[in-house]
């Protein structure tokens, strides 16, 4: 068997281990393939009918270890961050030089002049194009292809670039990004990426296997990516900034409602591991889903028997998830009831139950998996999952079994995957930051307009489930400037283009720390410390808040502050 073909085959479930490091496993008599990634991870890739006869269920393969379906966090930024004021600085000039960013996303369009110095040459020194299969593979990757500088300036000098390095951004996200992040200086359209001497690494992701879009329901022509690919863009990156001795920044505009929401999913365990290392900087965006009323807060009393938590169901919706966990060591039960009155038995809380109801008005089915203590500090995980929901009010039934504070949380999928109307009727705001940005680890940007200084409403809110502060302070998301696909400029707004601009930022104080020698242990914590000193407050305003963390990003005020404390 070619493990590369397993890698791409819908014959093939990708599964997230921590347990092996070999390079083949044995199932039986099923050879497994192996992609290892960092900090003992890997990636296993099963025959489908391997799974399939063993019933591709949550709480018999642990949910940890089901991928999770990532979205980008879509729908001048600079000057109020005080980025301008240091990338001008007369006697400390900081843009970026020395320092590389790298970007997990929709690819680049590497023959924008945004990405090229002066004299015509690229800026990028890597694409891992995980979506090309005709070019060399990474050095410890089972998939895609590698391009470097040499393969880039050969391609933008040629007739036929695409011939020779045939990686293209065909929707624009992670183009922009890159370029409000690192884009070189174009002074005719007035626009400067906020680190624009920065080294620049891409990898383009594939997009998810359609097995884990039926899985979640993702809607038909979503854009969504596994989050086993994601995990092998950052172990490629941090790997590749060992090997050129640089210091490095990841930049993820992306976000997702399932897994964990405190750091323990397997992608947020990675990031917290790269953090942790000397000259790295992790930024993720905190979602644009404060708006969406799709997350709900339960609230049991003591002694109440029962809370009912009502979701409304619109028409076109072909199925849907949804996410119950709790802080150990709470638990709970739940039954489900639809809108004819027709209610599921109550099934009992136990490790690794799941069970199937359907309903026979309606014709929707309802799986149902407990399971207990399978992420470190969240207690209890319930996975629900609705096909052919009819429209309507839907019912969950929530039973104490445990009682502790009458706390926990409910999820529904982001917006870019649901098809119609889904949300609950009695939503809360709050604790509505997508993961990984969920996480502590990570530099967690959410969104404010520059040009007014409002909040963007729909930008994440805190905390996390663990009570953790987040996000950590706000950046530009409204109508932030930056290239499009056609070598212009456009405008888009959302979380991502927060964390784009707050990736410079983080790659002008590494250019200070590291590569001009005032801090050789600069790293993430450091990072972040540095800029939550340095944020603006708003007069009256009490910090820290869910909407805005510490405040907003100012990187001037930040060294400021550093020289009045060194």
């Amino acid at each position: 068997m070619d493990c590369t073909d397993a890698v791409y085959s819908e014959d093939y479930f990708d599964f997230i281990n921590t347990l092996s490091r070999e390079v083949n496993m044995r199932n039986g008599d099923e050879i497994l393939c192996s992609q290892p990634l960092d900090n003992g991870f890997e990636v296993l890739f099963y025959p489908r009918e391997v799974v399939e006869n063993g019933d591709f269920n949550i709480a018999r393969l642990t949910y940890i270890g089901v991928p999770k379906c990532y979205a980008l966090m879509d729908t001048s930024a600079l000057e109020g961050t005080g980025i301008l004021t240091m990338q001008n600085f007369p006697t400390l000039p900081l843009k970026g030089n020395g320092v590389l960013m790298g970007f997990i996303d929709t690819g680049i369009d590497y023959q924008n002049p945004v990405f090229q110095s002066e004299n015509g040459t690229t800026r990028i020194l890597r694409i891992w194009d995980q979506t090309v299969r005709t070019g060399t593979q990474p050095e410890g990757f089972l998939y895609g292809s590698e391009y470097t500088a040499e393969d880039i300036n050969y391609a933008i000098r040629s007739e036929d670039s695409y011939s020779i390095v045939p990686s293209r951004d065909t929707n624009g996200h992670g183009t922009f990004l890159a370029g409000v992040a690192a884009g070189s200086e174009i002074q005719r359209r007035d626009f400067i990426g906020a680190a624009p001497l920065a080294d620049i690494a891409v990898v383009k992701l594939k997009e998810a296997k359609q097995h884990l879009r039926n899985f979640y329901h993702i809607r038909e022509g979503a854009v969504a990516y596994q989050e086993n690919d994601i995990m092998a863009g950052i172990s490629y990156l941090h790997n590749l900034a060992y090997t050129l001795s640089k210091p490095l920044v990841i930049c993820l505009g992306l976000g997702t409602n399932s897994g964990g929401h405190g750091g323990t999913s397997a992608l947020s365990m990675l990031l917290a591991y790269v953090a942790a290392k000397r000259m790295r900087a992790v930024v993720v965006a905190a979602g644009n889903e404060a708006n969406a009323r799709r997350h709900y807060l339960g609230n049991l009393a003591p002694m109440q028997e029962y809370e009912e938590v009502e979701i409304s169901v619109g028409d076109n919706i072909r199925g849907f998830t949804a996410e119950l966990l709790t802080n150990s060591p709470e638990v709970v039960s739940v039954a489900v009831q639809s809108p004819t009155g027709e209610r599921q038995p109550l099934i009992p809380a136990r490790q690794g139950t799941s069970e199937e109801y359907r309903f026979l008005l309606e014709g929707t089915t309802v799986s149902i998996s407990y399971s207990l203590g399978e992420f470190t500090r969240e207690g209890e995980l319930i996975f629900l999952r609705f096909t052919n929901p009819s429209k309507g009010i839907w019912r969950l039934w929530v039973y104490p079994e445990n009682y502790v504070s009458g706390r926990y949380h409910i999820w529904l999928p982001v917006t870019e995957f649901v098809q119609g109307d889904l949300f609950f009727l009695r939503s809360n705001p709050e604790t509505t930051i997508t993961g990984p940005a969920s996480a502590y680890a990570p530099i967690s940007v959410g969104g404010f307009n520059a040009v007014d200084n409002s909040l963007y409403l729909d930008s994440g809110r805190g905390y996390n489930i663990d009570n953790q502060v987040k996000p950590d302070f706000l950046a530009p998301a409204v109508e932030v400037f930056g290239p499009d696909l056609t070598g212009n400029f456009t405008r888009r707004t959302g979380t991502s283009a927060a964390a784009a601009v707050t990736a410079g930022a983080a790659a002008q104080l590494l250019e200070w720390g590291v590569v001009r020698g005032n801090s050789s242990s600069m790293n993430n914590a450091l990072i972040k410390n540095y800029l939550l000193v340095g944020t603006d407050k708003t007069p009256g305003r009490v910090y820290p808040n869910p909407e805005e963390g510490y405040g907003r990003l100012n990187v001037y005020k930040a060294f400021t502050n550093m020289r009045r404390t060194t």
